[in-house]
């Protein structure tokens, strides 16, 4: 891929932001698991979420005043996005851990570029094919490595905490691809992505309240703490730099930040968790890197969509 003049300020510095944020994502969720259930915990994320980024939309200059076919399009990017996707990651990190979580959602990146090609018609190149292999060869390591660092892990609680991140990132990839169509690029992006965490939010306090029931609050610190940096750094600041990328470079280069970010998490785990790298580990995160290089300078026409930045 051929970055324009202006490639790193658009797109890979973007790219490092999000991705070193999410990637310390899974340890903070791992400790909001508790006292309260976790759908709750993802509609309070998400409160606070719709509220920041109401407010770096009207920053950026753009109305909150929904068009028509706006509240249709914010309710789908809602519903899988901030609904079904972080309801299933919440959901499997019950069964696994937040490492082997991140590991499985890193093959975010294939059906981000199978819908890419079925909806937006960017039909992959054989260096981004390659790529892929070689980046999802790396996760398999990764993969691996987790299980072996888990002899307690009983068959159904890995089918189980698989299962959830399968459908997580599905969803995620649906809402990934939706965004970047045509019919949906016309909205304002800052404000379609504040009404959509609003919906998101609404969803998950109705899926919260109908399994465990009113609200529940956990006073201690920790645990306000990791919230705010879930719905500040990891919501607001993190998808307002990453769906302008997916416009940019498409959804199937973008989603290579999750090759990535399993490696960031054990990296944090390796200082907060006692996580120990082998060889096995190393190998797996050297080779997800190398296809990470691969896709990002592999060719193809520059897309020509609209820079949220601009007007």
């Amino acid at each position: 891929m051929s970055l324009p003049t202006d490639g790193l300020r658009q797109v890979a510095l973007p790219f490092v932001i999000f991705t070193l944020i999410w990637g310390s994502t899974w340890i903070v969720i791992k400790d909001q698991l508790g006292v309260v259930p976790a759908p709750w915990s993802v509609t309070y994320r998400f409160i606070i979420a719709a509220a920041g980024m109401a407010l770096v939309a009207r920053w950026k200059g753009e109305s909150l005043k929904p068009t028509p076919g706006f509240l249709g399009a914010a309710a789908i990017v809602g519903l899988s996005q901030f609904c079904f996707n972080f309801n299933g990651v919440y959901a499997a990190e019950h069964h696994i851990t937040s490492g082997l979580v991140a590991t499985v959602f890193a093959l975010l990146m294939l059906p981000n570029a199978l819908l890419g090609w079925w909806w937006l018609g960017q039909r992959p190149n054989a260096r981004f094919i390659l790529a892929t292999l070689v980046a999802t060869a790396g996760i398999g390591l990764l993969f691996l490595h987790e299980l072996r660092e888990r002899p307690d892990l009983t068959l159904t609680a890995l089918m189980i905490g698989v299962g959830w991140t399968i459908f997580a990132l599905l969803a995620a990839a649906v809402s990934n691809v939706y965004q970047a169509r045509d019919s949906v690029k016309r909205f304002p992006l800052f404000s379609l992505l504040a009404w959509a965490m609003a919906i998101g939010a609404v969803a998950d306090g109705i899926i919260a309240y109908a399994l465990h029931g009113a609200p529940t609050v956990e006073w201690r610190w920790g645990y306000w703490a990791g919230l705010l940096w879930l719905a500040i750094a990891a919501s607001v600041v993190c998808f307002s730099l990453y769906y302008p990328v997916v416009r940019r470079i498409g959804p199937g280069k973008a989603a290579y930040s999750s090759a990535m970010v399993p490696i960031v998490a054990m990296a944090l785990s390796t200082l907060f968790e006692g996580f120990r790298w082998t060889s096995l580990s190393l190998a797996g995160a050297g080779v997800a890197f190398l296809g990470l290089v691969l896709a990002l300078w592999s060719r193809q026409r520059p897309m020509k969509v609209t820079n949220p930045d601009a007007g």
